[in-house]
């Protein structure tokens, strides 16, 4: 089992199962076995987007798979990055329609955390909030979150929902690992300021921190930093840091995947770790990797490995 952790009122397992891979790499019964294998380790955290799989398959999939056990989850899903020429963004009568939309591919009659994808920046965040909170208040939603907003962009929405007294975004979620520290260098203090729970994804800097990349080897095949737009990502430079942040793991008797979980878990404003999965094996191995109990000695020594990002201020 998992710890749990809070985001605004949900209770949801420290270790998420991001459902990206729904409807792309993985077919409905595929999806369906990781979902199992998730509800079967103590995940009851699941997030998904309607832009996932391609046509709000993700969606699709993640709501059968769910099946009768929904009762047991919080379901998070987004919306605003484009599906189509009419189908993005975050204009008001896009915010209701997009949810109704997620709501019927899901086969669900809530949605427990919906989150704005992306900024807009052409629609002022009050109108957004406001359309947003209208969700809440119609039960269709339970919790508002962001993603990909920077530290001012979380305040400002936080400042415009206090000052309306209406729904507030309870969660950022941000890309956040040991090789993508940026988050430190604002975004992190402005979460625990505001009491926003930060939800960071890529986890595991899209496979590199798994343990199965190792430098002066080609990637193994079927991988997905193997071939296509993120192989750029495997730099000799890079594989020499996953390379001295697994001699530290091993040191003390853990592992690379290992290190990648605990470390980000081991601050408290995170509040769910969300790794993709493509088989049953996967997510028992991520739930499992969650147990380590970083000290403040282990801390210090990673960040001689990998440095904290340097703020301007």
């Amino acid at each position: 089992m998992t710890a749990m952790r809070r985001i605004g009122s949900l209770t949801v397992s420290a270790v998420g199962l991001g459902c990206n891979n729904f409807g792309g790499r993985l077919d409905e019964q595929a999806t369906a076995r990781v979902v199992h294998a998730a509800l079967d380790a103590g995940i009851n955290f699941f997030d998904t987007a309607d832009i996932y799989g391609g046509g709000g398959k993700s969606e699709e999939y993640l709501g059968r798979a769910l099946g009768s056990r929904r009762s047991e989850v919080i379901v998070a899903t987004k919306f605003g990055m484009r599906m189509d020429d009419d189908r993005r963004g975050a204009r008001p009568e896009y915010v209701h329609a997009a949810a109704e939309d997620s709501l019927r591919r899901l086969g669900i009659d809530h949605i427990d955390l919906y989150q704005l994808h992306t900024p807009d920046p052409d629609v002022p965040i009050a109108d957004t909030l406001g359309a947003m909170n209208d969700l809440v208040k119609a039960g269709k939603v339970r919790e508002i979150g962001c993603s990909n907003f920077s530290a001012q962009q979380i305040r400002d929405a936080e400042q415009n929902a206090q000052d309306r007294g209406i729904a507030r975004f309870v969660s950022v979620q941000n890309e956040y690992s040991l090789l993508h520290r940026d988050p430190e260098v604002e975004v992190l203090a402005e979460c625990e300021r505001v009491h926003v729970a930060f939800v960071p994804f890529f986890p595991l800097a899209s496979g590199l921190l798994t343990g199965k990349y190792h430098l002066g080897q080609p990637a193994p095949q079927g991988s997905r930093l193997a071939s296509g737009p993120r192989a750029a990502q495997l730099t000799d430079a890079r594989l020499e840091l996953v390379e001295e942040l697994r001699a530290f793991a091993q040191s003390r008797g853990h592992t690379l995947l290992e290190l990648a979980f605990s470390w980000l878990l081991a601050r408290p404003v995170v509040a769910s770790v969300i790794a993709g999965a493509t088989t049953p094996e996967q997510v028992t191995a991520n739930v499992a990797a969650a147990r380590w109990e970083l000290s403040n000695a282990d801390l210090d020594a990673i960040d001689t490995i990998v440095p904290p990002p340097r703020s301007d201020h």
